[in-house]
């Protein structure tokens, strides 16, 4: 049955749909309807548990924690809240623990403007916490993909064994849309282990061997071990592999856009191509290669100042234009006007 549905409200039933049973979150806009939604559920659901608490930090660990004890855990949060976590997202990058984050953007830095829309994030995501870890990240741009991508965030974080994000803005979270979620199929990949704190292992944010034991000062334990966390989810994210590409061979030019910069620049698919990139990290830079060739000028329209576009221009080793729309300002002509200004083109 088709409904009207909420974005975050669709990411939240995402999560239940994959089996989530314990969320922890401390309120912070734009995602607060998810924290709320998981307090309701747990009053209607003794199976589902929910923590309000005292920070992001707390909520970030509470999540860890339960997912080692067995549950499907996830957390909501935005920006300034999405960095106080990044310690404990590089805890359980070293601990091997599923679990799942939904960051809902708005614009920064520290507390920024709430809730402006905003795709601040970025490279936060990639690179925000310590060492080398590869994180897997996905960002819908709409209803309909916020519950799928929020079924397959949890399937991945089982897959790789390893936090992996779902990002969102206040846009994309706050949107409505009638949509049948009973439609969407996705398959759900089940906990397939038995819960992480059985008492076989000690779980250490030091180096460690499998066990559990710190190896600090052994190299050899360190390269093993972050071989097989590469290896690993380079595998998984091979399944992930997901974008949309709309070629245009009346074109010189290819815009590149995700989230909800992706619906608001749809409009030039007749003057330009469009790539969407859905799996943002590990960045689909085989995809990205492959569709950009041909095309003269590669421009990133995105809504902060280039984060994505200077990524692209790494996988790509080419220029890339960088034609950003800020202070939570997202709309068609401020692109229109960037691509003018940027590409010396006319737009209509």
């Amino acid at each position: 049955m088709r409904h009207l549905v909420q974005g975050n409200e669709a990411l939240f039933l995402g999560a239940l749909k994959a089996g989530a049973n314990f969320f922890a979150g401390y309120p912070i806009s734009p995602s607060t309807e998810i924290l709320v939604m998981a307090a309701e559920q747990a009053v209607k659901d003794p199976n589902f548990k929910f923590i309000q608490s005292e920070d992001e930090l707390a909520a970030a660990n509470a999540i860890i924690g339960a997912s080692l004890a067995g549950a499907k855990s996830f957390t909501a949060t935005a920006g300034p809240g999405f960095t106080l976590m990044q310690e404990a997202i590089g805890y359980a990058h070293e601990v091997e623990v599923p679990t799942v984050f939904l960051n809902i953007q708005r614009v920064g830095p520290a507390t920024g403007m709430p809730t402006m829309p905003a795709q601040q994030d970025i490279v936060q995501t990639n690179y925000g916490s310590s060492g080398d870890y590869y994180p897997l990240a996905f960002y819908p741009n709409s209803v309909a993909e916020c519950y799928r991508y929020a079924i397959t965030a949890f399937n991945a974080a089982e897959e790789s064994l390893s936090p992996v994000i779902l990002l969102g803005d206040a846009f994309v979270g706050h949107l409505n849309e009638v949509v049948d979620l009973d439609d969407i199929e996705v398959e759900v990949v089940p906990r397939t282990r038995p819960p992480l704190g059985t008492g076989k292992r000690f779980f250490t944010g030091l180096t460690h061997d499998d066990a559990g034991n710190p190896r600090t000062a052994d190299a050899g334990v360190y390269r093993e071990w972050l071989n097989k966390v590469k290896a690993r989810h380079e595998k998984v994210a091979a399944g992930y592999s997901d974008y949309e590409f709309s070629g245009n061979p009346a074109s010189d030019a290819l815009l590149i856009s995700y989230g909800i910069v992706s619906r608001v620049v749809a409009p030039l698919g007749s003057t330009f191509a469009l790539f969407r990139p859905i799996r943002m990290f590990p960045m689909l830079g085989d995809e990205l290669r492959n569709q950009a060739q041909g095309y003269e000028k590669i421009a990133v329209i995105e809504a902060n100042d280039g984060q994505y576009a200077c990524l692209v221009e790494r996988e790509l080793k080419r220029d890339v234009i960088h034609i950003p729309l800020l202070g939570g300002r997202i709309n068609l002509e401020l692109a229109k006007q960037g691509l003018r200004e940027k590409l010396d083109v006319e737009v209509p």
